[in-house]
This record gives structure tokens, C-alpha cells and sequence, in this order.
């Protein structure tokens, strides 16, 4: 299991390159059964002007983890992903560090899919509360 969690990682994190992700520095860091993990440096760069990290960069982070998910747990090869709606709460600022998504399946369906993602920081802090809803688009 070890190994193709690690292969799992590797290719979710290739799969940054040129991309947004990269641009945020979003890397992936775990992955599961049910769940995918990515986590995101606090820094000036995704920043509010009054030095908090801007809601606008987490619900970022909170796609991206959670349309990866999608990839990672549906038929990637047979399918595309695309985020359909995403909602946050943002409960706690943050000025620096890490914050961490922990994408988390609720419904697994063939068309939609329905993620919860909880974003904290480095001592589990709840920073914000996303919901996310993926469709599965064949590919042609």
C-alpha cells in the first residue's frame, strides 16, 4: 500500500507543474482510503492587504485538493473532472505557516460527486469549512 501511495503523490504532484497549484505551492502530502491531503505555505503571496491569508487562496486550495480527489478516486483516464460549486466558511485568520485541505468523500456518485474539505493549520486549528461538488465529464 505504501508504494502506491507514494505513486499516488508523486503523480498528483507532477501534475502541478504550470498550473495555479504550482503558482500557490500547493503539494500533496497524504493520501487514503476516502481522502486526499495538500497543504499551502501562509506567506505574502496569497495575502490579504491587512496580512492575513486571503479566503479567495483557500477556497483555492480547497478545488484543487478536492477535484484531485475526484481524479484520484474515479476513472481519471476515462473521465475529466470539473468543480460544479464550492462553498466556505472561514472561521480563523491566519498570518503564517501552513494550512493544510483534507479533502473527505460524502457521496461518490457516477456523475457528481459531494467532497468535504476541512482546512487547518499546523496545530489542527479549524481555519475553514469547504464544500465542493465535482461532476465526471467522458472523455471524447
Amino acid at each position: 500500500m505504501e508504494d502506491a501511495k507514494e505513486k499516488i503523490l508523486r503523480i498528483c504532484n507532477e501534475s502541478t507543474k504550470n498550473t495555479m497549484m504550482e503558482t500557490l505551492q500547493i503539494e500533496y502530502t497524504d493520501v487514503g482510503e476516502n481522502f486526499l491531503v495538500g497543504k499551502m505555505p501562509v506567506n505574502p503571496k496569497v495575502h490579504q492587504p491587512d496580512g492575513v491569508l486571503h479566503g479567495g487562496a483557500m477556497v483555492a486550495l480547497a478545488e484543487s485538493v478536492g477535484s484531485t480527489a475526484s481524479y484520484v478516486f474515479l476513472d481519471g483516464q476515462n473521465f475529466f473532472v470539473r468543480g460544479i460549486e464550492i462553498s466556505a466558511n472561514h472561521v480563523k485568520s491566519i498570518r503564517e505557516g501552513e494550512v493544510f485541505a483534507k479533502a473527505i468523500i460524502v457521496h461518490k456518485g457516477r456523475t457528481t460527486q459531494l467532497w468535504d474539505i476541512k482546512i487547518t493549520d499546523a496545530e489542527e486549528n479549524l481555519i475553514s469549512v469547504c464544500k465542493l461538488t465535482t461532476i465526471a465529464l467522458p472523455r471524447k
